[in-house]
């Protein structure tokens, strides 16, 4: 073999294609096109004389020679993204740079503007941005660089990503003050009885508090549903709804907080990165400043 002719982003291609498992989907991780995916394999087709990959039904099967080189082409690759990553110098106290952050409520509220504190006196020049994303786009975008940390508080895996439990918190019922129904505390036949608002960024469907009902035989009264906690306590303030809510988000309004009349696992928050970034040295820096910051939701 001519090693003149050896294009390292083939590789990343072939690399892409071993876990996707369908030129699709490594299109997808990629950011490239299809064609393009084809073109890079049919080239590393040529120059290792061999097929790869065989279509079984829907998805790409390694042939022997595919499963031999995988692991030292992952390490090859590996080696050479660590190499370029780590001769990259970290500043933070003089770095310009802006990192892109997709998750919901709790990081948004409680955690970035603990973040945005600790970077005005560490790294002053860094800016930070949050959005909300698709799960199925997370991926995808960041491959492309576009999102650097996503954080939910549900658990997914992927072979791209890494992930680490950032906190643990616990649903409360909250409640305007002096709620006519809630004079004598709240118990389970009261719970059933109020009207609630459901946060979900589903249409329909039930989620943890309904699953938990269900297996005791009971139902709460939904009358209102909507997508985002932040929305849910100047409905509260107006009204004699209530509605479930983590304890580190609750906390920080005039309102009544109750614990939840029956028994719920806590609610487990992650936070994910892509397998790319893990020895970028900045990105690294980030990783340990929101560690910091959320040390104090975790479960000792």
């Amino acid at each position: 073999m001519n090693l003149n002719r050896i294009d390292l982003n083939l590789f990343a291609v072939f690399d892409a294609i071993y876990t996707a498992g369908s030129l699709t989907k490594a299109a997808d991780v990629l950011c490239i096109t299809q064609p393009a995916v084809s073109n890079s394999l049919a080239r590393l087709r040529e120059m290792l004389n061999d097929p790869l990959f065989v279509r079984t039904g829907h998805s790409m099967t390694p042939t022997p020679v595919a499963q031999n080189i995988i692991v030292p082409a992952r390490q090859a690759l590996s080696l050479l993204r660590k190499s370029v990553q780590e001769s990259q110098k970290f500043d933070p106290l003089s770095a310009e740079k802006a990192f892109n952050f997709a998750s919901r409520d709790l990081l948004e509220v409680v955690i970035l503007p603990r973040l945005m504190a600790k970077l005005q006196t560490k790294a002053p020049n860094i800016q930070l941005t949050n959005y909300e994303i698709a799960r199925s786009q997370v991926v995808s975008a960041m491959a492309s660089g576009t999102l650097d940390f996503f954080a939910d508080a549900s658990a997914f895996t992927d072979p791209h990503l890494r992930k680490e439990k950032i906190a643990q918190d616990r649903l409360v019922v909250m409640a305007r003050k002096n709620h006519p129904a809630l004079k004598q505390g709240l118990d389970l036949p009261t719970f059933l009885q109020l009207g609630h608002i459901n946060v979900s960024h589903r249409k329909s469907g039930a989620g943890p508090i309904d699953i938990a009902l269900d297996k005791l035989g009971k139902k709460r009264k939904e009358v209102m549903r909507g997508q985002h906690f932040l929305t849910v306590p100047s409905a509260i303030a107006k009204t004699d709804l209530v509605a479930c809510l983590p304890y580190h988000l609750a906390k920080h309004y005039d309102l009544a907080i109750y614990e939840l009349p029956f028994d719920l696992p806590p609610v487990e928050y992650f936070l994910y990165w892509h397998v790319s970034a893990d020895h970028d040295s900045a990105h690294r820096w980030m990783r340990d400043l929101i560690m910091e910051v959320a040390h104090a939701y975790r479960p000792h």
